[in-house]
């Protein structure tokens, strides 16, 4: 009797083994597919940002209207997307991600397609207004879906993956329109870049919808109910606000290098425009895979501040040595790539240091308002670089990113001291 018992127990015990695998796999299998959904969408909307500057040349010529007049379409696309992020955000927290994003693409590319179909300016200039609108929806509906939908051992991973396709959007998008604009003429070429929006649309829509359902969330005492916060009165917040400026801050330090770089060496030490170049595209490439790298150590460590605190003093480091002496061809070479690698090194921290303070259900609102700090960023920093560059001092851009980086540190305090208090 007693070992009957027992072969009952092992052969449950096995049960339940072979079912905890299959869960797992299904998990497993689930998270791959939502991660390279997400991604396909970010790699998109990283795409659809650089369609337009490539083919400057080629518009402007075609309507006979100076580059001034073609800077109001960047401008109101910036406008409308900062506008619009964290109203999408609130949302998607509302009716899901999934059909905020679906939407987001189809609108992106319907706004492609017209500008490429019609041929007036100034609908192109409406046309870019109306596709930042589409653009504000990316990155609250990502982050909401990573953050709800992914499991929290994948996480970190799923984050890092994200960034990296919006990375190599961007890296491949100037010569991608450019060999369109061959083959096609610059209307062809946004036609053409329409269909891509319109793909990754028809890959969600043909997804179940349990796949992007959300895990019930689990009932919580009444008195802890009563102290959540929600709404404008979270994201108004301290930590909030803090992710906000921290947000703002990453910018700052990789504006004056990624934007002002080339310049800056070419004025401040002679540098030739093929070297300086390069040395840029060092710096992308090796931020791409610092992303990447940042992924597998966000994986493994829990002090996520440590990690960006660490990177700011590397950027911070590294922008001094260049804006201190003419460094040569190699060890530009080197300093600048490894500039890049730190920075890129702190994103999937980044994006976790902002999931910590996130209530569930509120990741929506939040990534979409604390992600507005690219654009505030986006809007000062260049006036700021500009300024300097202006001055007649190129080298003070590198001292710049440095100060920023250091000040950027600061941002970071609240999350040391919220894991001392915690401790």
């Amino acid at each position: 009797m007693s070992s009957s018992a027992a072969g009952t127990s092992e052969l449950k015990q096995e049960d339940m083994a072979q079912i905890t695998e299959v869960s797992g796999g299904a998990a497993r299998t689930n998270d791959t597919r939502i991660i390279s959904l997400v991604c396909a969408a970010h790699f998109v909307s990283h795409f659809y940002i650089l369609v337009l500057p490539p083919l400057f040349p080629f518009i402007r010529d075609f309507y006979g209207v100076s580059y001034t007049e073609l800077g109001f379409a960047l401008t109101a696309f910036n406008v409308t997307t900062a506008l619009c992020q964290t109203p999408a955000g609130f949302l998607v927290d509302r009716i899901g991600p999934r059909s905020v994003l679906i939407s987001g693409l189809v609108l992106g590319a319907a706004c492609l397609a017209i500008v490429g179909s019609i041929p007036s300016f100034w609908l192109l200039v409406a046309m870019f207004a109306i596709f930042g609108v589409a653009n504000g929806v990316y990155h609250p509906a990502d982050y909401a879906v990573l953050s709800q939908l992914v499991s929290k051992e994948r996480a970190s991973q799923a984050f890092s993956v994200h960034i990296f396709a919006g990375f190599l959007g961007t890296a491949v998008a100037p010569a991608s329109m450019l060999i369109l604009q061959g083959l096609l003429g610059w209307q062809g070429a946004f036609v053409a870049a329409s269909l891509m929006g319109l793909l990754v649309a028809v890959a969600l829509m043909i997804q179940p919808a349990a796949l992007f359902q959300a895990p019930p969330r689990p009932a919580r005492p009444a008195s802890e109910k009563t102290d959540e916060k929600g709404g404008w009165s979270l994201l108004l917040s301290a930590p909030i606000l803090l992710n906000l400026l921290f947000f703002v801050m990453i910018t700052f330090s990789t504006t004056g290098v990624q934007n002002y770089s080339v310049v800056a060496l070419g004025e401040a030490y002679g540098t030739p425009l093929g070297v300086a170049n390069t040395a840029l595209t060092a710096n992308l490439m090796l931020s791409a895979l610092g992303v990447l790298a940042g992924g597998l150590l966000a994986a493994r460590v829990t002090r996520h501040e440590w990690v960006a605190a660490f990177s700011f003093a590397g950027i911070a480091v590294t922008a001094a040595l260049i804006g201190a002496a003419d460094l040569g061809i190699v060890m530009l070479m080197f300093v600048m790539s490894l500039n890049g690698f730190v920075n890129g090194l702190m994103q999937p921290s980044r994006d976790m240091i902002v999931r910590a303070v996130t209530p569930e259900g509120q990741f929506g609102k939040v990534f979409g308002f604390v992600t507005t700090g690219f654009n505030i960023g986006g809007i000062i920093a260049p006036l700021l670089f500009g300024w300097v560059m202006d001055a007649g001092h190129p080298r003070a851009v590198f001292f710049l990113v440095c100060g920023l980086s250091l000040l950027a540190i600061l941002t970071l305090i609240p999350n040391f001291r919220r894991r001392r208090a915690s401790a």
